[in-house]
């Protein structure tokens, strides 16, 4: 154990490696590889691509609590935003699929699911449907530089009706802060998006303020990185705090656990905490 700054630098990336090959499925390994171990990026795209459908979308049980092999919103919602955690340009995989969401989507701007969607394997969380709210794809496919004028448009006109400044700070709950992080935050910074964006941060900050241990590192989706606009407006000691906490909650096994102890996603969690630490410096 090394000493940096004052916090003990214990994490061990061989237990974590061990954790998500036992644990991880092949793009979870990948993944891993890549960040960690100089892997192949190409290899990466090649395990993701075996979840893309010929129509552009994505299914097969990429998010891991919809099982649907048909495409669906919450399976390309939850790849934009590993491209999100893990600065991984996603570009290669996702030809087709801006074309996918236009075909899919409802005249107000909201997103269709297929009607196979709960003959599949699914969380309990999703029996009433599936994602149907476009703001974090459209969002992080600006940030990934092929949103398409139309979609970002009709995104623009759902969001006035549904991601408005009292719906934001409404929000007491700090994973679902994605919503609007993932869509104000990837617009261009002009007079009229700034209210919006402040508002954002600021209804972040107040969830961190009393985040618990097991909800703490849903902070570091908004903020995996110093140069992140939460984690440089966030106060000194309150990002310490998160960070030493998340230093020191590595399990015995080498993971990490989610916010809800659910075993199927601790090795992509595991993944990313480990990135958060190495960006800051602490790894």
């Amino acid at each position: 154990m090394r000493q940096n700054g004052g916090y003990s630098m214990s994490v061990s990336i061989d237990k974590a490696r061990d954790f998500v090959y036992a644990n991880g499925v092949l793009w979870e390994q990948a993944l891993f590889s890549y960040l960690f171990d100089a892997g192949s990026v190409e290899r990466l795209y090649q395990c993701l691509l075996c979840y893309k459908n010929a129509d552009g979308g994505w299914g097969h049980g990429l998010e891991h609590d919809i099982k649907c092999p048909d495409s669906h919103p919450l399976a390309l919602e939850f790849l934009l935003t590993m491209g999100r955690d893990m600065n991984l340009p996603l570009t290669e995989v996702l030809t087709g699929t801006v074309d996918w969401v236009e075909r899919n989507r409802y005249e107000d701007g909201s997103l269709k699911n297929p009607d196979s969607l709960h003959k599949y394997p699914h969380a309990s969380w999703w029996s009433g449907g599936g994602q149907s709210t476009p703001d974090s794809i459209t969002g992080n496919l600006i940030k990934q530089g092929i949103c398409s004028a139309s979609l970002a448009a009709l995104t623009s006109k759902w969001a006035k009706s549904n991601l408005t400044l009292e719906h934001i700070q409404a929000n007491d709950w700090l994973f679902m802060a994605y919503h609007a992080h993932d869509y104000y935050l990837n617009l261009e910074d002009t007079p009229e998006n700034r209210p919006f964006i402040e508002v954002t941060i600021d209804n972040i900050l107040k969830c961190a303020q009393s985040a618990t241990e097991k909800n703490q590192f849903t902070l570091f989706q908004f903020a995996n990185s110093p140069d992140t606009r939460v984690a440089q407006v966030m106060p000194k000691d309150l990002l310490n705090k998160l960070l030493n906490d998340l230093e020191n909650s590595q399990r015995e096994d080498g993971g990490w656990s989610d916010e809800h102890d659910l075993k199927h996603w601790q090795a992509y969690n595991t993944i990313f905490t480990l990135s958060v630490l190495r960006n800051y410096g602490r790894l």
